[in-house]
């Protein structure tokens, strides 16, 4: 049986934790960053986890991560 192909999209943009849940950089750390408050950027900067559904879903285009 041949390989897989990974989802070049997906790849970018998720990764795998060694516990296997899917993190994601979070959305709006790009740019026009003075007109939202500390807080905010605070919780920007954490990383996000997706839930099991959709998570099921990604780890099918990331076949070897």
């Amino acid at each position: 049986m041949g390989k897989l192909k990974t989802h070049s999209g997906t790849k970018k943009r998720f990764s795998r934790t060694a516990k296997g849940k899917i993190s994601y950089k979070k959305k709006g750390r790009g740019h026009l960053l003075r007109k939202k408050n500390a807080s905010r950027l605070r919780r920007l900067r954490d990383k996000g986890y997706l839930d099991k559904n959709f998570a099921d879903k990604i780890k099918k285009l990331l076949p070897y991560s």
